[in-house]
């Protein structure tokens, strides 16, 4: 595996809404005499999930937090039905968590409409505002606050880059589930993306697993030229399966997280989560000391990866410009 150390593609600032990041000797100590109960609502199991999970433990530790000692965590997962959620929010609450973290727009929502009391956290949501999880940025009010993934204005930015590998494009399949709130508030900066570049969108509507087959064989009755999927608990679970599919059918790909390029698709350009569970831990430990979570603005992902795996462009028989694996953060060989 080649790892490049290169300039990001891309930098969200996010200082219109400050920085509440306290300097680690004042946040060196966790509140004495207490075991904090975590909650995690995720969208993948924890086997899928632990590098996210232990990216969290790592900003915890940091701030002085001891697994057993100072905290627990209770994880549930939604395994790839966004269905589930409400139930497992509600389970949460019922065991009494001192703090909510979720992970994706509908565990967000189903998290709020467990509990107006218990502290929630997003460790990554696409679009807080435009979904209805807080009505503003800098100063969210509610028991909800966390971090931002960005999902829907990195859409565009897949095509773009899907374009650039593949400058005869004109036809793309949008793999997405159609009923989450997140794919409604991007898709019309996702079209706009296509219209100024040309290209024939079609979506190809995935809810549930049983769908993955059926879309791809649409996909290929549509003479669809490369596929771009969505970020979606179904999309996240079944990873492996979807590029086992698009190179089945021959169909390459652009993917919002690097597990889809490591089980053998063409690329992804996404938000290092990793880095967001880790950074979330702040929020975690500035409710844990008394801040309301209200007032702690929701910052913004600002570190994004483009890999790309050069075997799977072989096996496709696709040249990628230079110019565009030079732009590479990492390449897998």
């Amino acid at each position: 595996m080649d790892r490049r150390c290169v300039v990001a593609l891309g930098v969200v600032v996010a200082g219109v809404l400050g920085t509440f990041a306290m300097p680690r000797a004042a946040s060196a100590q966790p509140p004495a005499g207490k075991v904090y109960r975590i909650g995690l609502l995720d969208t993948t199991p924890l086997a899928r999930n632990a590098a996210n999970v232990e990216a969290l433990k790592q900003g915890l530790r940091e701030r002085g937090y001891v697994e057993g000692r100072n905290f627990v965590i209770e994880y549930r997962s939604a395994d790839g039905g966004p269905e589930r959620f409400p139930a497992l929010a509600a389970d949460l609450v019922r065991l009494k968590m001192d703090v909510i973290m979720t992970r994706g727009t509908p565990a967000a929502l189903a998290a709020k409409a467990a509990t107006a009391t218990i502290p929630i956290v997003m460790t990554a949501i696409g679009d807080p505002v435009g979904t209805g999880v807080v009505p503003r940025l800098a100063q969210p009010g509610g028991n909800v606050t966390g971090l931002s993934a960005m999902v829907g204005e990195l859409g565009g930015k897949r095509l773009e880059l899907l374009k650039q590998a593949l400058p005869g494009l004109a036809r793309v399949g949008h793999v997405a589930n159609s009923t989450n709130p997140a794919f409604i508030t991007a898709r019309p900066a996702v079209e706009q993306a296509a219209k100024s570049l040309r290209l024939e969108l079609f979506v190809l509507d995935l809810r549930k697993p049983e769908d993955l087959e059926p879309i791809f064989d649409a996909a290929v009755g549509k003479r669809v030229d490369a596929i771009v999927v969505s970020l979606d608990s179904v999309t996240l679970t079944h990873f492996q399966r979807i590029a086992e599919l698009a190179a089945k059918h021959r169909l390459p790909s652009i993917y919002p997280a690097r597990e889809f390029v490591e089980a053998g698709g063409l690329m992804s350009y996404g938000t290092n989560y990793a880095d967001l569970y880790r950074r979330s831990a702040t929020y975690v430990d500035r409710i844990f000391k008394g801040a309301k979570p209200g007032d702690l603005p929701i910052e913004q992902a600002s570190t994004f990866a483009l890999v790309i795996n050069l075997k799977a462009a072989r096996a496709l028989g696709v040249t990628l410009p230079q110019s565009l694996t030079l732009r590479a953060n990492e390449l897998i060989q």
